[in-house]
């Protein structure tokens, strides 16, 4: 039998304000390439379906065409929500889209209420703990002190609980889905924290006894034990991930249990590219053709700030998304705040020059001082014929 581990799709999510709808349905092309060419079984997607609790129209049809193409193949598929869905509405409909092969683990009351499929001499049992907010789960679960840990360690137990008693009955083979930030995962920028004031970890341990662990949030595709693994999200969402080989795992079972375990790529329709350097530089290296067509974040070391720096490193690189300034050898320590310079001014041009100095990291040109000089000589007169 063959597994397909996905999390974090994030449907609905914008990049720097670009769209990403586009790139999501090629995702989804190759997703499902993946099921009919791998022969897989059972496709789980461990939380963060859409980006947000509300997501647009548009982004819902693309999630209900996904599962009507992996579920035509024959493929069974498990869901849970994490942090970014409202599990309340991705669990509509659950149990009537049991009938479709769509198993949607979403309350705290279906921990224990695993998907079955029935295998080779042997009965594999998907069990789905959607992302627990600790406060708000804890009375549903029996806990006295809310935490990540502890509500996760309840969790897991009541899974326990239910799996050894399948296992008398016949073999079993375990999977678990869970959005969580285990101890031992490397994080990114465009994870956000599990709670104010930092993350809520929880050990590799709570999950011993399982055949495989397959847990959503954080966007690099990792192996944090040989049974427990993040997948990543299918796309990159911040340029943190540019590095990221984006993907997910097949893992193939039978009665002993895990026997591979393997990556699956997915490509992006546009590669990333973090960029730094002079402006002259950028827009010169032949070496840097690949990233025309890239998003790109572009950091510019010029000592002093290029005039229309967007427009002209977007001659080059169209899909700039991000344009920050580190200049070579620039003190930020011994740079003036504004208010120094208007203190230590010499005369009106002296003020309105170190604005446009503070503002844009660049002195006013030649052109730009006579242009405030004829300014300030016109409200000179101005104020005289008063």
């Amino acid at each position: 039998m063959r597994i397909l581990h996905t999390s974090d799709w994030h449907l609905g999510r914008s990049f720097h304000g670009a769209g990403m709808l586009e790139a999501q349905r090629s995702f989804v092309d190759q997703l499902v390439e993946t099921v009919v060419t791998e022969e897989v079984d059972v496709l789980l997607i461990s939380g963060d379906v859409y980006d947000r609790a509300l997501p647009p129209v548009d982004v819902v049809n693309l999630f209900d065409d996904a599962l009507v193409r992996v579920t035509a193949t024959g493929c069974k598929v498990v869901i849970t929500s994490g942090n970014h869905d409202s599990g309340i509405r991705l669990g509509f409909a659950s149990r009537l889209l049991e009938r479709g092969g769509v198993f949607l683990r979403t309350r705290v009351s279906e921990l224990a209420q695993p998907c079955v499929v029935e295998g080779d001499g042997f009965e594999l049992a998907v069990y789905g703990i959607p992302f627990l907010e600790p406060r708000m789960v804890a009375a549903a679960l029996d806990v006295e002190q809310p935490g990540h840990f502890s509500v996760t360690q309840a969790a897991v137990e009541r899974i326990h609980a239910d799996l050894q008693a399948r296992r008398h009955a016949g073999t079993v083979v375990s999977v678990v889905m869970a959005h969580t930030f285990a101890s031992g995962g490397i994080t990114s920028e465009s994870e956000r924290d599990l709670n104010i004031g930092g993350l809520g970890a929880v050990p590799l341990d709570l999950f011993q006894g399982f055949d495989y662990t397959a847990l959503g949030h954080l966007h690099g595709r990792q192996t944090l034990s040989e049974t427990v693994r993040y997948s990543g999200s299918p796309l990159p969402y911040s340029f943190s991930e540019a590095r990221h080989q984006k993907g997910a795992w097949l893992v193939e079972i039978d009665a002993a249990g895990v026997t591979s375990v393997r990556e699956v790529p997915f490509t992006s329709l546009r590669q990333l590219a973090v960029l730094r350097g002079t402006l002259a530089g950028l827009l010169e290296d032949p070496q840097l053709e690949w990233a025309q067509e890239a998003y790109c974040q572009v950091t510019l070391t010029d000592t002093q700030k290029p005039a229309q720096a967007m427009d002209s490193i977007r001659s080059r690189f169209p899909h700039t998304l991000v344009l920050s300034f580190d200049p070579e050898g620039a003190q930020l320590s011994q740079k003036k705040t504004y208010s120094q310079r208007v203190r230590e001014a010499v005369d009106e041009l002296d003020v309105c020059c170190g604005f446009l100095d503070h503002v844009r990291d660049r002195p006013a040109s030649e052109p730009e001082r006579q242009s405030l000089v004829e300014a300030l000589e016109s409200v000179r007169a101005l104020e005289g014929s008063k």
